[in-house]
């Protein structure tokens, strides 16, 4: 597929992908969601051990682009539950289920739908200037791409209902405070940040981290028996990896280890 609104590459174990309509403050189209959709489902196969995500321009995501959904007076309305079936649904899911982390590089605004694939993803790191919006309210909407689900297991129940009620800004400084995300820097620091953080973790043990990926949010759905079970299986599966083998060795010898990602 050609791409025309996101840029794709992968390099030395890095996998990125740019939001790339910044004169519309990256927002999404259907077209832009199937070159996702497209560049996701390369990814498991690219190489990669870590995948970025960003903006391009001045803002991370400002949500739909509303624009791709106007309709004339006295058409039948847009089915949004439609759009989130075929694509917001799929995106946030697809980024969920990816075998390897996950960072979203925020430098600006992430408005709506564009907030929570933020959130959607493992590592967030946040420019000073950047915030986070649940614009949600001011359109008569429930906060989707998984808005309702994140927000109050990230921020807990009272903060997550002022986001979503009241569709405030959240600076960056308060969302890393409130721990919505993992990290906020300045903005001068933010490529460099990300760009440690993906070499970091692109020599990382992969399949370790994907398995820890797969734990952490599969805990919600289980007590605390299953989830102790889910570790001991998880373990049997890593013990016998490549890369423990690697990381005994690295430690008995006491050297940095050389981690394949199996």
């Amino acid at each position: 597929m050609q791409y025309a609104n996101i840029l794709f590459e992968v390099a030395d174990g890095v996998a990125r992908l740019t939001l790339n309509r910044p004169e519309k403050l990256n927002s999404f189209t259907t077209a832009m969601h199937a070159e996702v959709r497209d560049a996701l489902a390369r990814v498991p196969s690219s190489g990669a051990r870590v995948l970025v995500i960003s903006g391009a321009g001045r803002g991370f995501c400002a949500g739909q682009d509303l624009g791709d959904r106007a309709v004339a007076p006295g058409e039948r309305a847009a089915d949004l539950g439609e759009s989130i079936e075929k694509n917001y649904a799929p995106l946030v899911l697809a980024l969920r289920a990816l075998p390897l982390p996950v960072i979203a590089a925020v430098n600006g605004v992430a408005a709506g739908a564009g907030a929570n694939i933020a959130l959607a993803c493992d590592l967030v790191i946040a420019a000073r200037s950047a915030n986070f919006v649940q614009a949600f309210a001011r359109l008569g909407l429930v906060p989707d791409s998984g808005g309702t689900w994140f927000l109050p297991r990230l921020v807990g129940q009272a903060r997550a209902f002022g986001l979503a009620m009241l569709a405030e800004k959240l600076p960056a400084e308060r969302a890393a405070e409130w721990g919505l995300i993992w990290r906020c820097v300045d903005d001068e620091a933010l490529a460099a940040e990300v760009d440690a953080l993906a070499a970091q973790l692109a020599v990382a043990p992969t399949l370790g981290l994907a398995r820890t990926k797969q734990a952490l949010y599969g805990a919600w759905e289980r007590d605390l028996a299953g989830q102790l079970a889910l570790e001991g299986q998880f373990q049997r599966e890593l013990g016998a990896s490549q890369d423990y083998a690697e990381g005994v060795r690295a430690f008995v010898e006491k050297r940095a280890p050389r981690f394949v990602g199996r």
